[in-house]
């Protein structure tokens, strides 16, 4: 009995192996042409092998979810792709015709230049301001997020795991802050460059509003402080779509880059830009240092270059993070501290003090009171992290916590600490070896 279904059995699986061969057959005959197409090249390519057979209309037209499903996981996965698509689009059109009239210009190059002035043609080329700004500022937003993501995840990834960080939540975090250093690395002293070429430099508050307004800057100066922007405007939307792991002051943060943003737009509208750039400055310098000191990838998340270090168990990362503190007071309170004095009273005896739209004079009673709750507010920020980064100084000094283990589940001794302070003062929970 039992022989007698194996046979029958057998007959059946032969039956309908001649029964696929012969529609096979017929499909072949039928179709006289090959596919060649990108799609049925991927799919068998996908399958670990070369499929010479001719596919049906219904194969391919499973193969182009199948790319599609491609396509989707590649951007998913490397995110850089997306916005150099774009710029390759904006660079393309450019390109076809490089002219003034050229509909991209004003989104990758400076707008508004100004004619020189009398006969002196040695006099650096100025440049005003106005709508096209905006769209030089939304272009850089997407180099920088190109670039953001590329570094990222093409250099720094590697890099951590390269030095041994394993744990997924530290990669991410070493990514953030390595990436912020980078950028901080190189506009720092760009920015230091600008500064000494205007009658702000060294902080000298009495240049902020002589020979006010300032309606006309040098192309360094003006590329330098809407690429600030760009920066600036390209973190807030990271912050907003949750880009990065959000933190117990969120709320903190979403202040921070208000304000922030606030004090970019009005200065640079009502050219009160010399102020901006000592401000900027002095953000910019701390932020360096704190970035790579192993925390957090923003400049009111704490001192950037300790943040990093800290992740690869650097000896030095302790040292480094206490003089991180040091220029944080220096250049965030000090600093910031005597522009807010300024503003009680070099800003009304220094240069015109009165509104007049028609002629662009704001410095008035009016933006002498916004700028001042706008940067004493900054300041009240920063003190808040101030407070947390010397709790963690006081710990690593008197308890010999230097560094952070945490890992994106918990969080560290030091937040605890500090009620979780910011990512400047988010990160030092591992004892010192």
């Amino acid at each position: 009995m039992a022989s007698a279904n194996g046979v029958a059995d057998s007959t059946a699986s032969l039956s309908a192996r001649n029964t696929v061969a012969s529609r096979r057959r017929k499909s072949l005959n039928d179709t006289s042409t090959e596919d060649t197409s990108l799609t049925a090249a991927l799919f068998n390519g996908a399958n670990g092998k070369h499929d010479k057979r001719t596919p049906t209309r219904g194969t391919s037209r499973r193969n182009v979810p199948s790319l599609l499903r491609r396509c989707i996981h590649t951007a998913t996965t490397r995110t850089w792709l997306m916005p150099l698509a774009l710029l390759a689009v904006f660079l393309a059109i450019y390109a076809v015709d490089p002219a003034e009239s050229n509909i991209v210009r004003p989104f990758i190059f400076l707008s508004y230049k100004q004619q020189p002035v009398g006969s002196d043609v040695t006099q650096p080329t100025q440049y005003g301001k106005g709508k096209h700004d905006i769209t030089l500022v939304c272009f850089y937003m997407i180099v920088l997020s190109f670039t953001r993501e590329f570094f990222m995840q093409e250099l720094f990834r590697p890099l951590g795991r390269l030095l041994g960080i394993r744990s997924r939540g530290k990669q991410l975090r070493f990514m953030e802050q390595m990436y912020t250093a980078l950028y901080f690395a190189f506009m720092a002293p760009f920015g230091v460059h600008v500064m000494r070429q205007t009658p702000v430099w060294y902080f000298n508050t009495r240049g902020m509003y002589q020979d006010f307004p300032h309606k006309t800057h040098k192309a360094c100066f003006k590329f330098y402080y809407l690429f600030q922007a760009a920066y600036w405007a390209q973190q807030a939307i990271v912050m907003l779509l949750g880009l990065e792991k959000p933190r117990k002051d969120f709320k903190e943060l979403i202040a921070h880059h208000i304000v922030t943003i606030g004090l970019i737009a009005l200065s640079y509208r009502f050219h009160f830009t010399y102020m901006g750039i000592a401000v900027y400055l002095t953000h910019d310098i701390s932020d360096f240092f704190f970035a790579a000191s192993g925390g957090s990838p923003r400049p009111y998340d704490g001192p950037l270059v300790s943040k990093s270090l800290h992740y690869i168990d650097s000896p030095i990362v302790g040292p480094f993070f206490c003089m991180s503190i040091g220029i944080w007071a220096y250049l965030r309170h000090y600093q910031n501290l005597r522009i807010l004095y300024s503003l009680l009273g070099e800003f009304r005896t220094v240069g015109p003090y009165v509104l007049n739209w028609e002629t662009q004079q704001y410095k008035c009673w009016i933006s002498n009171v916004i700028a001042f709750a706008l940067l004493a507010f900054l300041q009240a920020l920063n003190l808040f992290w101030l407070v947390c980064l010397l709790r963690i100084g006081y710990r690593y000094i008197v308890h010999s916590i230097a560094q952070d283990d945490r890992s994106e589940a918990e969080e560290s001794e030091a937040e605890m600490a500090c009620g979780h302070s910011d990512g400047s003062a988010n990160g030092f929970a591992k004892t010192r070896r």
